[in-house]
Parts: structure tokens; C-alpha cells; sequence
């Protein structure tokens, strides 16, 4: 079952950047883009990339994870699964306000998000 989902992460600390892209890819075989702050991921949606999912963390240089999803939503970009993720739990506030669809607590574990990439892969499907 080659899905092939195409999900950015953003997030401004490799380790979790490595972390994270290699859970997806293993488990889920996953395409993956990652961005080190808002801002570069706002870029990459400007620049017309697509992504079935994304992963973005709060608080980062230059711009936080919440100014970038307020971003990517006002360009229209509502089909893709945007993930708020912090240790703060705090966040999840700022990033529902903003218009994340779902917010997980850091580390993100295996059984959190693997019904999440199940759900975007059903989408894709119908």
C-alpha cells in the first residue's frame, strides 16, 4: 500500500526533525519536506507546494508555528491536515485559534498520529 502522503514538518530542532521523518517514513512511507520556522513553510505553499499533511511546532525562530498556520489557511490552503505540536500544553489554544485541525503534545508517540495519517490517507482515497 504505497500512499505515498506528502507531509511537512516544521520545526526548528533537527533532533525532532529527525525524529519525526523517520517514524513517518518508516511507518507510513511518508514524502517528506521540512521547514525550520514558519516562515519557510509559508514560503513553500506561496511557491504552490502541496501537502496532504503538516506538522508544526510552536514556538520557532522568525515565525511560530500558530502565524504560520493563520498564514497557510488565509491562501485557501483548507484541504491539508495541519498538526499543532508543543511540550506546551498551553498551545493548544493558539493553534486551534489558528486553525489547526488537531493539536498533539510533544513527543509525539506512534499510536497518536498513526489514526491522523490513516484518516488523511482515507481522504485521499474518496
Amino acid at each position: 500500500m504505497a500512499s505515498s502522503l506528502k507531509a511537512l514538518l516544521v520545526e526548528d530542532m533537527a533532533v525532532q526533525r529527525m525524529v519525526l521523518s523517520a517514524l513517518l517514513r518508516k511507518q507510513f512511507h511518508c514524502e517528506i519536506t521540512m521547514a525550520e520556522n514558519g516562515k519557510e513553510a509559508v514560503d513553500m505553499f506561496l511557491e504552490g507546494n502541496t501537502f496532504d499533511i503538516v506538522f508544526c511546532d510552536k514556538d520557532m525562530p522568525i515565525m511560530t508555528g500558530p502565524e504560520a498556520v493563520v498564514k497557510i489557511r488565509a491562501m485557501g490552503a483548507t484541504d491539508v491536515k495541519i498538526v499543532g505540536v508543543s511540550t506546551d500544553f498551553e498551545a493548544m489554544e493558539a493553534f486551534m485559534s489558528a486553525g489547526a485541525d488537531v493539536f498533539v503534545p510533544k513527543p509525539i508517540r506512534l499510536d497518536v498520529v498513526e489514526p491522523m495519517i490513516q484518516e488523511v490517507i482515507n481522504n485521499k482515497k474518496n
